[in-house]
């Protein structure tokens, strides 16, 4: 029936029992960007890798595919990328790939003082999901002759 013994990886018990703990924080060494080439990149260029990574990930990872697909990218400055993304849970899934393809991106455009942003921005990346009745009440905005065929014929668009 149920197997005892298997751990998730997450206690109720020790979160609700959690103390607070003083650990020592490691300070990472930051790279110094003063040697690295900074060439010149443009927003086509970052639209086309992002669209390559997209193809990548549809065949490859289709979890993550359906995650980011709603993300923007805009160049915003010489060096700042700006990613709009929808949720929370959406980045976690971008946050899965996202140091590969900043790394490929960088080479790529051998640009190495590239930043990169993150807006959430759930309002202009909803998307919307088209019925048939929604198709078809685009198209009578178009032509209102064929209101008055689906009067006469009864089309199902449910």
């Amino acid at each position: 029936m149920s197997k005892s013994g298997v751990s998730t990886g997450f206690s109720i018990n020790s979160f609700i029992n959690k103390e607070e703990k003083t650990e020592s924080v490691e300070s990472v060494p930051q790279i110094s960007t003063e040697k690295l080439p900074t060439n010149h990149f443009t927003d086509t260029d970052l639209q086309n890798e992002w669209n390559n990574l997209l193809k990548q990930l549809r065949q490859k990872d289709p979890v993550v595919f359906n995650a980011i697909k709603p993300f923007k990218l805009i160049k915003k400055d010489e060096n700042i990328v700006q990613i709009s993304f929808p949720s929370d849970s959406a980045k976690l899934e971008f946050d899965k790939i996202s140091i590969e393809f900043f790394n490929h991106f960088k080479h790529k455009v051998n640009n190495h003082s590239i930043e990169f942003q993150f807006k959430k921005d759930y309002e202009n990346l909803k998307t919307e999901i088209m019925t048939k009745r929604k198709i078809f009440e685009k198209f009578v905005e178009k032509n209102p002759l064929l209101k008055d065929l689906d009067d006469l014929m009864k089309f199902d668009l449910s």
